[in-house]
């Protein structure tokens, strides 16, 4: 390498870890950088497409989720209001199944790509209070897979139609995370009992 020819009076040892140094200096240089940007939604989310039945594939730890053991799934409905109705399942340690109602405000319309989302009491939640940022950060075409995050970047998920999806296309997604800084070594991967 032309860097450690460069380097005078230096045993080879001093030069390899100057130059992992360098690199690992850069590396959080990116990561930094990654996350002090500003996090893009999709441009444009078909809304008619994106309704239905997701499984979840993988999530950063939540609180709200902390119960949940295998076969998280969320369906979307437009509802009464023209509001997105989010109905979230999955099964508990003790095998039970846990369901949270909930209802999505679209915040970037006619883009349709960024969410609000409250779970609280129906009756109290036209309020705008508590509610969570939901952005759709990347889709297929198909509307087959999707990655949702929020801007602080400290909850990601990844959505698929198929419950048990295809590996490269999971590893693309999570790479696209990594990329527009978040951190995957915390992720939990969802064990989904579904059969296709």
């Amino acid at each position: 390498m032309q860097l450690l020819k460069t380097l005078p009076n230096i045993d080879n040892m001093k030069k390899v870890i100057i130059i992992g140094g360098i690199f690992f200096a850069a590396g959080g240089f990116t990561k930094a950088y990654a996350e002090n940007t500003t996090l893009a939604a999709v441009p444009k989310l078909e809304l008619s497409q994106y309704l239905g039945l997701w499984y979840e594939v993988a999530r950063k730890p939540m609180y709200f989720q902390k119960e949940c053991k295998s076969d998280v799934t969320a369906r979307y409905t437009v509802n009464e209001y023209g509001n997105v109705a989010v109905d979230n399942r999955c099964m508990t340690h003790d095998g039970k199944e846990l369901r949270s109602l909930g209802e999505a405000f679209i915040s970037n319309e006619p883009f349709n790509s960024k969410f609000k989302v409250s779970f609280i009491p129906e009756a109290i939640r036209w309020l705008p209070v508590a509610r969570g940022d939901y952005w759709v950060l990347k889709i297929d075409p198909q509307y087959q897979m999707a990655l949702v995050g929020e801007p602080k970047r400290k909850y990601l998920w990844l959505l698929s139609r198929n419950p048990h999806p295809d590996e490269a296309q999971v590893t693309e997604f999570l790479r696209y995370a990594q990329s527009v800084g978040f951190s995957v070594k915390d992720l939990i991967r969802t064990k989904q009992n579904v059969t296709e």
